[in-house]
C-alpha cells in the first residue's frame, strides 16, 4: 500500500456522518379501524392514552375512522388522501378475520405502508389479547432499527419525538454475522491478505461507523437539551433473531423503523418479517 493510500484510508476512517436534529412534523393523526363508531372511538381514546407524547400537543388534530367509511382498499386510500394526516393509527387485517393467524398485515395496511409516505402506526389487534404486559401503557422505553443507521436521520428524530420525556431510546444496529462470515471465507482464499487481520480491522470498523454515528446524535441531542436518554445497541448477529431479543430483553414499548425500499415496490424484507411476527408491541413504521 502506497503512503497516499494509506493516508486516504486514514482520513475516511476518522470522518463521520453527522446528525441533524430536526423536530418529527405531526398535526394530525388519522385513527383507522373496522369498528363500530362507539368501538372506534375506545380504541382512538386508548391510542390517545398510549401516545401521550402527541396528546399532551393541544394543538395537534384527531380524526377516529370506523368501519362504515369504508370497505375496500381504495375507499381508505381515497378517505386517506382527503384527510391528508401526518401519521396513520390503526392495525393488521382490516375488514378481515386473517389477524386471528400470525401470516400477514393484510392487505389494507400493506397499501397504506408502500402506497403512501405517510408513517403508520402499526397496534396490536384490539381483539386478538396479544399485547405485552408493558406495551400500549406509554412509550418511556422506544427502540429504533436500520440495516444502515448511520446517516438515517428521519429514523432517529423520529424516535426521539415519539420517546417520553426521562425515558429511553434505544439505536440499534445489527451487523449481519453470515454475510461478515462469508466475505472473511472469500478473504481467507487470497494468499495476499492476511486474513486474521483482515477480521479483525474489518469487524471494527463495521461497528465503529454506527457506534460512531450514535455518539453523534448522543452529543447533539445533549446540547439541543432534550431529556431522552440514548443507549446505543451495535452487535453482530443474526437480523431478525437478534432485534427480536433485544426487544423483549429491554422490554420495548414502540420500535420504529423503515418501510419502504427505494428499489422495489414491495416493502423492505426485514422490515415486513418483524412486522408480522412483533404482533405484541406497536410499530412505527416509516
Amino acid at each position: 500500500m502506497t503512503n497516499v493510500d494509506q493516508f486516504e484510508s486514514m482520513f475516511r476512517a476518522a470522518s463521520r456522518e453527522v446528525f441533524q436534529p430536526a423536530q418529527a412534523k405531526i398535526e394530525s393523526v388519522l385513527v383507522v379501524t373496522d369498528r363500530d363508531e362507539a368501538d372506534a372511538a375506545k380504541f382512538g381514546d386508548e391510542t390517545r392514552q398510549f401516545l401521550k407524547v402527541l396528546s399532551a400537543d393541544e394543538t395537534i388534530r384527531w380524526r377516529n375512522v370506523d368501519g362504515s367509511e369504508f370497505q375496500t382498499v381504495g375507499e381508505l386510500l381515497s378517505l386517506v388522501e382527503s384527510a391528508a394526516p401526518d401519521m396513520i393509527c390503526t392495525y393488521r387485517n382490516l375488514h378481515s378475520t386473517a389477524w386471528k393467524w400470525p401470516y400477514s398485515l393484510g392487505t389494507h395496511v400493506d397499501l397504506l405502508t408502500q402506497h403512501t409516505d405517510i408513517p403508520v402506526m402499526l397496534l396490536p389487534h384490539p381483539e386478538a389479547k396479544r399485547s405485552a404486559v408493558h406495551a400500549i401503557e406509554n412509550t418511556d422505553r422506544v427502540m429504533a432499527i436500520a440495516d444502515q443507521l448511520t446517516g438515517d436521520d428521519r429514523l432517529v428524530n423520529y424516535a426521539v419525538r415519539f420517546t417520553e420525556r426521562g425515558g429511553t431510546l434505544w439505536l440499534t444496529h445489527v451487523e449481519c454475522q453470515t454475510t461478515f462470515t462469508r466475505y472473511i471465507d472469500v478473504i481467507s482464499k487470497i494468499p495476499t491478505i492476511d486474513t486474521d487481520e483482515a477480521r479483525d480491522a474489518v469487524q471494527e470498523q463495521l461497528l465503529k461507523q454506527p457506534r460512531d454515528y450514535i455518539d453523534g446524535c448522543v452529543e447533539v441531542l445533549r446540547n439541543a437539551g432534550s431529556s431522552v436518554r440514548i443507549e446505543q445497541l451495535v452487535v453482530f448477529g443474526h437480523h431478525l433473531s437478534e432485534y427480536k431479543r433485544l426487544i423483549e430483553q429491554h422490554e420495548v414499548d414502540l420500535l420504529v423503523l423503515n418501510t419502504k425500499d427505494e428499489n422495489q415496490l414491495a416493502m423492505h424484507g426485514m422490515a415486513y418479517a418483524l412486522a408480522v411476527e412483533l404482533r405484541q408491541i406497536p410499530l412505527l413504521m416509516l
